[in-house]
């Protein structure tokens, strides 16, 4: 892998670009999560996905009853087992999320320079002049002159599926807007977004909670999505409540920055989070245009120095129904990765997409290419100058492992772990080879009976840029001696042959604990 990487400042040969890529057990470094819905929830499909190189599947309760989402899950489930690709689950919540109500779902056609009215009175049928909504406090938060956007996951780039909305007058309730656009709005779900106006509703609401403590516990989660997340605290109270549900306690939380008050809390967010998704498609509305990609690159660099997973939307929306992305889709892509994001988050594109499987592959080979001219060096001087002296323990461990791995041209990195936060800081450094990341599982018990942790550790991985998990057998302790340790490495090297990212001769660098030490070690193969 390590062969091919060029750098973007350094004369490339023109015709190498048009060399074709070689295929990788690993498809991208970067990882894909895949929301699954109506067109992308039947065993092909999510086979076909976990294939293409989806690792995280993420749940939208935005819209689907916990039955129906089961029944997507219970195929995910088959799909893993039979694809034997792992894939870890993500359930995004609903949020302080505003939206029509359109009951008979008929299209509803809407003229610019006409009126509209936007009522709470949920009763009322959805009309091309009365928009019902789901929120009452809508005339009391916004003025004349306010932009209000509506639109099926909003903006999706034509606007012949979304309108602009401009406040003229408010009426008790009501609230009556001039339409700056013609649209037409079809299907039972649209979004309402209000430009950088503040929606006094909490941000876990009731139905997220309850959808948690059932849907949520039944299926041990790992990463919950929290949407419109405004301020740590958001992040603190999901965080409490997690801890209440069992297991949960093990899940992470990404908060999801969508509007101009996660923005301004961004740092403290950061702090308490484990990850964080910039949910470019509402920041593209609170934010002006040309501000958003300065906002893409200050908060994936911040994500990055920080170690945690950062995670960009909507990236390729074309391809919800055309088979190729559009050139600056394209582009757009690879320079996600070139800023350093973990991974690219699709929506509508799988969801309701006509391309699913397409669209995870062709995002997936854009990632590989884009990581072959990635600037590690100078990225991995910038993390470590920032870091500053002394480093902690394990950070000038994770540091150290990544540069002899650069230094010999390692293969692959193999990392044992119990927590996952060992292979996460080895990640942080951007190693240019796959990590390995041997998850050993620690016996624990809740006084009624003994289980095994491990799972839920080596599934958020999946989410992690350069990560690759395996599950150690559980009989082997995490504090071993070096003869279980020996015997752990050979399972991960047959594991990386397997993989094809091993082979005769290649150098591997492995990083572990011996006792009370920590050890990175260069291993030569023989044949």
């Amino acid at each position: 892998m390590h062969a091919n990487h060029l750098l973007l400042e350094e004369p490339i040969r023109m015709a190498s670009i048009l060399e074709p890529s070689k295929p990788s057990f690993f498809p991208a470094m970067t990882k894909i999560v895949g929301t699954l819905g109506s067109k992308s929830r039947t065993v092909d499909i999510i086979s076909g996905c976990l294939n293409a190189g989806m690792s995280v599947a993420r749940f939208d309760f935005s819209w689907g009853d916990t039955e129906y989402h089961q029944g997507t899950l219970e195929n995910l489930k088959t799909a893993v087992k039979s694809t034997k690709k792992l894939c870890a689950v993500m359930l995004d919540t609903i949020g302080p999320e505003l939206q029509v109500v359109n009951k008979t779902e008929h299209p509803i056609s809407l003229q610019a320079d006409s009126l509209v009215v936007l009522t709470p009175d949920q009763e009322k049928e959805a009309t091309s002049n009365l928009l019902p909504i789901n929120f009452g406090g809508l005339s009391r938060a916004v003025k004349k002159g306010d932009t209000i956007f509506i639109g099926q996951y909003l903006f999706t780039g034509s606007e012949t599926t979304s309108i602009w909305l401009e406040v003229t007058e408010v009426k008790g309730e009501d609230v009556v807007c001039l339409i700056k656009n013609s649209a037409t709005l079809s299907g039972q779900l649209y979004t309402l977004h209000v430009s950088q106006i503040r929606i006094d509703l909490p941000t876990l609401t009731d139905k997220d909670k309850e959808v948690i403590s059932t849907w949520g516990v039944r299926n041990n989660i790992d990463f919950l999505s929290l949407s419109y997340t405004r301020h740590a605290e958001d992040v603190r109270h999901a965080r409490d409540y997690l801890s209440k549900l069992g297991d949960l306690q093990q899940t992470q939380i990404f908060a999801k920055i969508e509007n101009v008050e996660g923005l301004h809390h961004f740092d403290e967010i950061l702090q308490e989070a484990d990850g964080i998704i910039l949910s470019r498609g509402n920041l593209g509305i609170d934010l002006p245009p040309e501000k958003v990609f300065l906002f893409q690159k200050a908060a994936v660099y911040k994500c990055n120095m920080a170690g945690k997973p950062a995670v960009v939307t909507r990236v390729v929306d074309s391809m919800t129904d055309n088979l190729r992305p559009t050139r600056a889709e394209a582009t757009d892509v690879a320079n996600a990765v070139l800023d350093g994001s973990d991974a690219i988050l699709l929506g509508a594109e799988t969801l309701r997409g006509l391309y699913p499987v397409e669209t995870i592959s062709i995002v997936g080979k854009i990632c590989a290419e884009a990581e072959k001219v990635f600037n590690q060096d100078l990225y991995f001087k910038k993390t470590v100058k920032y870091v500053g002296e002394p480093m902690t323990h394990l950070e000038s461990i994770a540091s150290s492992a990544v540069r002899a791995a650069i230094k010999v041209k390692a293969s692959v990195i193999i990392c044992f772990t119990s927590t996952g936060r060992a292979a996460r800081l080895i990640s942080k450094y951007r190693p240019t080879m796959p990590v390995i990341s041997v998850v050993i599982p620690r016996l624990k018990t809740n006084q009624l009976r003994w289980t095994f942790t491990g799972a839920f550790e080596a599934r958020q991985s999946l989410i992690v840029r350069g990560l690759f998990p395996m599950l150690a057998d559980p009989r082997h302790p995490a504090e071993s001696t070096s003869a279980t340790n020996e015997s752990i490495l050979k399972v991960a090297l047959d594991h990386g042959k397997t993989s094809g990212v091993i082979k005769s001769h290649d150098r591997v660098v492995v990083c572990q604990k011996v006792g009370d030490a920590s050890v990175v070690k260069i291993i030569e193969l023989d044949d």
